[in-house]
């Protein structure tokens, strides 16, 4: 592996170097395919594998366990292949060029400490994997903006990277197996947790037990049995809570949570809020790739085929950001992706075995029916009371959707114009999932027919400097500009 040295064009541009990412990228670069890996992380690995070939726990595994340091082979091959990698970016964009012949990705780098500003560059290639993996799903709630209430992947990343942990009380809320595993790491770190508040629905239960014996048979069930033992053991638990709000008049002095008729009030000086993973699927819909709704994971996921090939030729999506799958399913939907990917540049794909990947695959995928339905959020959590903030940005609260949605407006976009909703930072990642439900509901037809925010590049916040500094403008086109405006 490299660093970039000079600009060129490349037979594929991986995005994300996640489990997906790396593994196709390994691939690929044995078959002869130039390729560079883009990543927003300091070293490879994404948020499942985070900092784990420079991990703080490397001496003591037992902490975040040996799921987590299994990466570390995968790493290490990658680290060793003929490809180039740059770390701490953000790709702002993917899009095909005018001439028809490649693609162009935006790259914007970090700014230094140096005082250097920012940078961005446009890189070619033939073909592009966006592998970009799974973000939090909203868990709007009363409170939810105030200091001191972080996400569980925030929290698990920070823990992973930094060897950092909440200081304090610290209450964690929510539903699904990442809060239970990270209540575990918490409680083997020393955390001080005051409650584990699971939202868990019992409709969400009900819908699951046709598939208990499936999960049964798969991986997560005696691994998921030993996780809740040694919480249970060592953390309060408090099941069946229907309400939740943060308290506190500029950071988080506690949680109030109603189980049943009965209401109680935790002190807490954090919160840790979950209730799955979505894919992430902005820069795929920028791109202008297909997507569909899911009702049973409630999230848009990107349409592919048989080697995760997008409706748009020369474009693959893998991984999570094609439905949560975890890290096994990732890696091998990655190795099946190279197969596209190398029969669309038109080289070999030696030493990649697609039945036995499909069987990793659907091997890691025996089970997700069942926690699929019983950790499907309940309504309440999705879409919340008028007075919440559903669009953190703007500061859009949930009860001006729902009025924009009376007064006529179809669909998120329409919402945008009328009070910027999904506009800010964020490009609607936070708020997206939210707004749309919110919306279909009040209008009373499927979330599919309602929508999502029309994403378009750049997704991820990029400087007008360094814009501007891409391409010198040449006179005449200067003056064709101005006559646009």
């Amino acid at each position: 592996m490299s660093t970039v040295r000079e600009k060129k064009r490349y037979d594929l541009i991986v995005v994300g170097a996640g489990p997906a990412g790396m593994a196709a990228a390994i691939a690929c670069s044995k078959n002869g395919a130039r390729v560079l890996v883009l990543d927003e992380g300091k070293s490879p690995g994404g948020q499942i594998y985070r900092s784990v070939s420079t991990s703080p726990f490397a001496g003591d595994r037992s902490l975040l366990g040996d799921d987590y340091f299994k990466g570390e082979k995968l790493v290490t091959e990658f680290s060793r292949s003929n490809l180039e990698y740059i770390s701490t970016c953000s790709v702002w964009m993917v899009e095909r060029e005018a001439d028809g012949s490649c693609f162009g990705i935006g790259v914007q780098y970090s700014a230094h400490s140096s005082g250097e500003t920012a940078k961005s560059e446009v890189f070619q290639a033939k073909s592009v994997l966006i592998a970009t993996g799974a973000l939090e799903r909203p868990f709007p709630i009363a409170g939810w903006t105030l200091p001191g209430v972080i996400t569980a992947g925030a929290a698990q990343t920070i823990l992973k990277s930094a060897a950092l942990v909440p200081d304090g009380k610290v209450v964690l809320a929510g539903t699904g197996p990442l809060l239970y595993l990270l209540a575990a790491q918490f409680a083997r770190s020393g955390v001080k947790i005051e409650a584990l508040l699971d939202t868990t629905s019992f409709n969400g239960m009900r819908t699951a037990l046709p598939f208990a014996f499936e999960f049964m048979r798969s991986r997560y069930f005696f691994k998921g049995l030993t996780i809740l033992k040694e919480v249970y053991s060592k953390t309060r638990v408090v099941r069946g809570v229907d309400t939740l709000e943060a308290i506190g008049p500029t950071k988080i002095t506690g949680v109030t949570y109603r189980k049943g008729s009965k209401a109680h009030t935790i002190k807490a000086d954090s919160l840790v809020l979950h209730q799955g993973v979505v894919p992430q699927v902005n820069l795929t819909m920028a791109a202008g790739c297909d997507h569909h709704w899911n009702q049973l994971r409630l999230a848009f996921e990107p349409q592919t085929g048989d080697f995760a090939e997008s409706s748009i030729p020369g474009i693959f999506i893998a991984g999570d950001n094609t439905g949560i799958v975890g890290a096994d399913a990732a890696e091998a939907s990655g190795a099946i992706a190279a197969v596209g990917i190398l029969t669309y540049l038109g080289l070999p794909s030696n030493g990649i075995a697609v039945e036995s990947q499909r069987s990793i695959w659907s091997a890691a995928m025996l089970g997700r029916g069942f926690i699929d339905r019983f950790y499907k959020p309940a309504p309440q959590f999705r879409m919340p009371g008028d007075d919440v903030i559903a669009c953190r940005c703007e500061g859009v609260t949930a009860g001006t959707i729902r009025e924009i949605a009376r007064n006529g407006a179809q669909g998120p976009n329409q919402a945008k114009t009328f009070c910027r909703s999904g506009m800010g930072p964020c490009q609607g990642r936070l708020c997206g999932l939210t707004v749309s439900e919110l919306m279909a509901n009040e209008l009373n037809q499927p979330v599919a027919d309602t929508g999502h925010y029309n994403i378009r590049n750049p997704v991820k916040p990029i400087t007008l400097g360094s814009l501007a500094a891409l391409q010198k403008i040449k006179p005449e086109e200067e003056v064709k500009a101005q006559r646009l405006f």
